[in-house]
């Protein structure tokens, strides 16, 4: 079970920081609507930590998952590279990205960690390929035309 695998960096400083950073990052999310805050920093490479919180619409397709929008901040500061992604969650168990968050990121990090951590301790880790096994890629994109 993904639960019970190894990932690099399950166990290390690197994760708790993230983590702690990943909780904080959830108490500034606006979920209204959902009341599902959610917040989810990425470890760049490099050793940036750009965090990234949900923002919820009374639209609500307007509104933005806290995975994108940590992707989005990263790639807006210059970041590309993304080695660890820590999603923090008041859920009774850890909760992994949505597929479209799951899309978004196998295009910049095929091979990330994915961490999921919950308020009351409970944590599950994942790759993205455990994740998205199949990816959408721009191999698919036929640039010729």
């Amino acid at each position: 079970m993904s639960g019970d695998t190894h990932h690099e960096g399950e166990n290390t400083e690197a994760l708790q920081r993230v983590a702690a950073i990943a909780l904080g990052a959830m108490e500034r999310a606006y979920a209204p609507y959902s009341r599902f805050p959610v917040g989810p920093p990425l470890l760049c490479a490099g050793g940036t930590v750009v965090a990234g919180s949900n923002v919820e619409n009374a639209s609500y397709p307007a509104g933005v998952c806290a995975e994108r929008v940590a992707v989005g901040s990263a790639v807006a500061a210059g970041h590309r590279g993304f080695l660890l992604l820590v999603v923090a969650t008041g859920s009774v168990q850890p909760s992994p990205p949505c597929g479209m968050c799951r899309q978004v990121l196998a295009e910049f990090a095929p091979n990330l960690t994915v961490v999921s951590v919950t308020t009351s301790g409970a944590k599950r880790v994942w790759s993205m390929v455990e994740l998205l096994p199949s990816p959408f890629s721009a191999d698919f994109v036929d640039r010729s035309a």
